[in-house]
């Protein structure tokens, strides 16, 4: 397979910004159809970023000239079209969350083996080499034995009308941006983490948590503070804090392609400063998509990931429930 040919499912805001640009540049893969329910979208993104318009997802999951999609939907339609997909023998690249049910996610997984096909959930920013560097500090023992993880991800206000705030869409900001500090807990404290404690902050007109905390415990004693949240000023970031140091990524979910990242080692009431050269996350994403359907190499946004991810959503939820 030379390069992965893809079409894509919907034309959301995400894909017209950042993945779509990536893809139509990529040399790993070609964008051969973009599908959409509405004609007149599907026509713009094409005229923009190539490939044939569509109008439909399923005429999109029907062409045999496809290896794979890319499914940028509302939360409320990733598990469906995600399950379509696999049972069309198409490769999936689908944005997060894919499902925020452990039930869902492992019959998605489970599909996806039985198909040979390759499941992918779009959490870019694990794709960023900066979070590569705290690996190696963590390794190396720089910071002792991780204590805790604190990680923040918030953002601005968007307009009413914003799929962030439709409840019949899955909106709400633990899966509109909770997602990424949830992540993160798996990524350094995890898998085993608890939800020993949460708050949702709900909108009272639409019903969807605009806000929101958790706390985790993992089992060997580390805790994470995680916080998200759809009116507030951006900040995006986390800190892990051990025994001897404290590991600080200011800017750890959306460094834009031209950012030169820094991530900051403090230690003994000094500190060091590593920087990571500019990087197109969205681009390393489809790297690691084509090298997944080429030779199975493993990556981060697939795996066991899709299932402890979509428990722990679960858990919040619950917990917050419980204590609201």
């Amino acid at each position: 397979m030379d390069r992965v040919r893809m079409g894509v499912l919907g034309c959301a805001d995400i894909a017209w910004r950042r993945m779509l640009p990536a893809l139509a540049c990529h040399p790993g893969v070609e964008v051969v159809a973009i599908g959409s329910r509405d004609a007149a979208k599907a026509a713009v993104f094409a005229r923009r970023f190539g490939g044939e318009p569509v109008t439909g997802y399923e005429a999109v999951l029907d062409r045999c000239d496809l290896d794979a999609v890319y499914i940028p939907l509302p939360p409320a339609l990733n598990a469906e079209w995600t399950r379509r997909a696999l049972e069309a023998d198409k490769h999936v690249l689908c944005e997060k969350p894919m499902t925020v049910s452990a039930r869902q996610a492992a019959e998605l997984r489970d599909l996806a083996r039985a198909r040979a096909r390759t499941l992918f959930e779009n959490y870019m920013f694990l794709c960023h080499p900066q979070h590569r560097v705290v690996d190696d500090l963590v390794t190396a023992g720089r910071i002792g034995e991780i204590r805790s993880l604190t990680a923040d991800f918030t953002i601005p206000g968007k307009l009413p009308g914003d799929i962030r705030h439709r409840r019949d869409l899955g909106g709400g900001a633990l899966t509109g941006v909770g997602g990424y500090p949830l992540r993160t807990a798996l990524r350094y404290l995890g898998p085993g983490l608890r939800v020993v404690g949460a708050h949702l902050k709900r909108d009272a007109r639409t019903g969807v948590d605009t806000g929101g905390a958790a706390l985790l415990a993992a089992p060997g004693g580390a805790v994470a503070h995680l916080g998200f949240g759809l009116e507030h000023a951006y900040r995006g970031r986390y800190e892990l804090t051990g025994s001897t140091g404290r590991i600080v990524v200011p800017r750890a979910y959306t460094p834009p392609p031209d950012h030169t990242a820094v991530v900051r080692l403090e230690r003994d009431g000094s500190h060091e400063e590593f920087a990571v050269p500019p990087h197109d996350q969205f681009r390393s994403v489809l790297t690691a998509f084509a090298e997944g359907i080429r030779s199975g190499t493993p990556s981060p946004l697939t795996g066991r990931a899709l299932t402890d991810q979509a428990a722990l959503a679960e858990d919040v939820y619950a917990a917050a429930r419980r204590g609201g």
